[in-house]
């Protein structure tokens, strides 16, 4: 029987700024607590896309219906900005590991700059041992802590665009920049005058399943140097930015009374990216039931089908033909 004293369960997405040292599933269980300290009753809550506790930034958190878009929010490209300390790598390829390897080397920022383009595109990865992906039924992390060797298939991902932060850019260095010293020609080897590299921060657009470890990892050896992982932001997950993040001192505030409406959104935010198909109320109904639309004229395609501004369902249309991929249950008052 439901509760005439808990405010109705929401449906939409919170999106939290994640900070450092909060695991993903704490932060859907601080959701989770403040929504029940809130007064809201029970809500389906999962998350779109895991965060490590050494990182930060955007952490879409799904409720209620919107749970039903989360597979969606996993394949979803995502923007991350993270910092490489050449010199030393270690076992968890961040700073939460032992050091497994150091090198005395570091890179020019020419040479960082112009080795980038190298890892741009689709490119083979292998993810870190010290990562979620099971080997034989069991966690990679869990055989790695125990001591054991876990060997990972390599995978392929894709780089949309990976950039230097500081305004460098391979473009704006001097053609002297790539001349080395000895005239050899080393793209790793380019000499004085140019500026070494302790660490380099880069911008990366990503494909699902990229590791931005392996990612770091790969380019300092590249370097002819290692390096790991020292600082890691995620900036955009899908069609959400850090700008509509909001922060755990925020998300506090709903367990305190204030209202979910300042900080939630629809759940159709995320699907920015989907074109919207309206449907008559004849069409909801028949959408509702499962039932295909016949004698569309839109484009073959993923859509999303709307009833007086309510979601109704994902629709896939081909050939004139809509079928249902996802409904959502969620009330149209004026019917």
């Amino acid at each position: 029987m439901t509760d005439p004293t808990k405010k109705t369960a929401p449906n939409g997405w919170i999106i939290l700024d994640k900070p450092r040292g909060l695991g993903s599933t704490q932060a859907v269980a601080a959701v989770k607590r403040n929504l029940r300290e809130g007064g809201y009753a029970k809500t389906k809550t999962g998350h779109g896309g895991t965060l490590d506790p050494l990182a930060e930034g955007v952490l879409p958190i799904a409720l209620g219906e919107a749970t039903k878009l989360a597979g969606r929010m996993l394949d979803a490209s995502k923007i991350y900005e993270f910092t490489i300390q050449f010199g030393e790598e270690t076992s968890t390829l961040d700073t939460e590991g032992d050091v497994t390897e150091t090198s005395d080397r570091r890179p020019p920022m020419a040479a960082v700059a112009a080795i980038l383009e190298h890892f741009t595109g689709e490119i083979d990865q292998v993810p870190p041992a010290y990562s979620a992906l099971k080997v034989d039924g069991k966690r990679a992390y869990d055989l790695a802590r125990a001591g054991e060797e876990v060997e990972l298939t390599t995978r392929a991902v894709t780089i949309y665009s990976l950039t230097m932060g500081a305004g460098y850019d391979a473009g704006d260095l001097p053609d002297s920049a790539f001349v080395t010293t000895a005239g050899r020609p080393d793209p790793y080897d380019v000499g004085a005058p140019l500026e070494l590299a302790d660490a380099i921060t880069l911008t990366a657009h990503v494909s699902k399943g990229t590791y931005i470890r392996s990612l770091a990892r790969d380019i300092a050896r590249a370097l002819g140097t290692v390096g790991h992982v020292t600082y890691l932001r995620r900036t955009k997950a899908g069609p959400f930015t850090e700008k509509q993040a909001i922060s755990l001192d925020k998300l506090n505030e709903i367990g305190k009374g204030t209202p979910l409406e300042e900080v939630i959104l629809p759940l159709e935010a995320g699907l920015d990216d989907i074109p919207a198909l309206i449907l008559s109320s004849d069409q909801a109904g028949a959408v509702r039931q499962g039932r295909v639309l016949t004698g569309q004229p839109q484009a073959d395609g993923l859509y999303c089908g709307f009833h007086r501004d309510i979601p109704v369902a994902l629709l896939e249309l081909e050939s004139g033909t809509a079928k249902v991929v996802r409904g959502f249950n969620l009330s149209d008052v004026a019917e």
